[in-house]
């Protein structure tokens, strides 16, 4: 298996989406608002896949989750994206480290030691349910 495919996919029905693609995005949608979880802490918790695997999974459907809550593990905001991904973080209050004056743009970083959320069940967030997805980006 290569590791750009994610893991467990099945062929399916037209729009269907691969079952570890589901619970991909199940987890996404159980991040907190203001809190996130790396590409590799996803896999972890799933027990399956990698960090690239959660990458391209979010890359492919992620559009119809919380794509900004599945972050790199540095904090740096998906290039491209850092506009919207900061105007969520702020609503959501999520913490954010400011950007040294070597970042390109100035752009902050996610202060990950505050952030970073551990799948705990005290802490709010529920699954949304996989139901009715269709494919889409984060873009």
């Amino acid at each position: 298996m290569s590791m750009e495919e994610p893991v467990g996919e099945t062929v399916g029905e037209p729009g269907e989406l691969p079952e570890y693609a589901e619970r991909v995005l199940d987890v996404a949608d159980a991040i907190p608002p203001g809190r996130v979880m790396t590409y590799g802490d996803v896999a972890e918790w799933l027990g399956e896949g990698g960090p690239r695997q959660v990458g391209r999974v979010m890359a492919l459907y992620g559009g119809t989750a919380p794509w900004w809550r599945v972050v790199r593990a540095d904090g740096t905001l998906l290039p491209g994206h850092e506009l919207r991904a900061l105007g969520h973080y702020r609503e959501e209050g999520t913490p954010l480290r400011a950007a040294g004056p070597a970042a390109e743009g100035h752009v902050p970083r996610i202060d990950m030691r505050r952030a970073r959320w551990d799948g705990g069940a005290g802490e709010g967030g529920g699954t949304g349910g996989g139901a009715g997805r269709g494919a889409g980006t984060h873009t």
